[in-house]
């Protein structure tokens, strides 16, 4: 059973996208993640044009990270006052970033830009999961090794206006919130993002927040800025593709419930370490996409912008 998808300008099989939706639910419940760094390279492997599968995507965060926020916010978990100095730098990186996104699909390499990124990002970063859950499989059979502290204090920890995250039990720069926020950003604007996979790293070990009040304080922050991205790629480029992003959602949300259930199951490094083992293998295919000589040489792609 097929349906037309009137932004992608393509038809999709229903069941697929919503076994795609469900797959990706699965893993976020699984590993705690929001997917949109796998299911951006998914929805482009399937055929779906790229800076649509940035702009709907984004749109399925919105909701995915509301429902876990409201969940960290009962519990107490979520640091309101650095969520915001994250959410303006947010805010000023995702404008800035469809501005880019924008330019760059106006010149005609805005898919490149797309998988590049992809492959930067999802190389650097499931290289890194993969040695740390290996460190700490390693670690966990010998008793006598010493933990280490999460984050030194550095450079960065010396620049100007600091302030006061007592949620959080911090004394640092505005700065450094503004400046992950912003980044963050600009990868959700490019790559239809939450970010998570980079903000909360950095908010650990950059930052040195407590990881109780990471999670929560990073969704908080991906709300908003992937909000103000659905609406100005939607504005501007018009890439939302809103019956693919109502398909993804519906497999995502009962996906998601089975894969909390198998969470549990699982030590935190075998989840990471499986993780990092997909994300390094959607790397590695989009290299090879990007390498491999085309079928056809020369094709004629509909030009989005309006």
């Amino acid at each position: 059973m097929h349906i037309y998808l009137p932004i992608a300008e393509m038809s999709v099989n229903i069941f697929l996208i919503l076994a795609m939706g469900g797959g990706i639910g699965f893993l976020s419940g699984l590993f705690g993640v929001g997917g949109g760094f796998l299911m951006t390279p998914l929805l482009i492997f399937i055929g779906v044009p790229a800076p649509v599968a940035v702009g709907t995507e984004a749109n399925q965060i919105v909701a995915s990270s509301v429902s876990g926020v409201l969940a960290h916010w009962r519990r107490g978990n979520v640091d309101f006052k650095m969520g915001s100095i994250l959410l303006v730098g947010g805010f000023f990186g995702s404008s800035a970033g469809v501005v880019l996104f924008k330019y760059l699909q106006f010149i005609g390499q805005i898919d490149l830009v797309i998988k590049l990124s992809f492959i930067i990002f999802l190389g650097i970063i499931g290289s890194l999961m993969f040695w740390e859950s290996i460190r700490t499989i390693i670690r966990s059979h010998n008793p006598a090794s010493r933990r280490r502290k999460l984050h030194q204090h550095n450079w960065l920890h010396g620049l100007p206006l600091k302030v006061r995250f007592r949620k959080s039990k911090l004394y640092i720069s505005a700065i450094l919130p503004f400046a992950i926020g912003a980044v963050v950003g600009v990868l959700s604007a490019i790559m239809g993002v939450g970010g998570g996979f980079i903000m909360v790293p950095a908010m650990i070990y950059l930052l040195g927040m407590p990881t109780s009040v990471v999670i929560g304080t990073s969704l908080f922050q991906i709300i908003f800025v992937t909000a103000n991205v659905t609406f100005l790629q939607a504005l501007t480029v018009q890439t939302v593709d809103i019956l693919l992003a109502i398909l993804l959602l519906t497999g995502a949300v009962v996906g998601a419930q089975f894969g909390s259930k198998y969470s549990v199951r699982m030590k935190g490094e075998q989840l990471r370490a499986l993780l990092a083992i997909m994300v390094l293998g959607v790397c590695i295919k989009i290299i090879v996409d990007l390498v491999t000589k085309p079928t056809d040489l020369y094709s004629i792609t509909p030009l989005l912008a309006g």
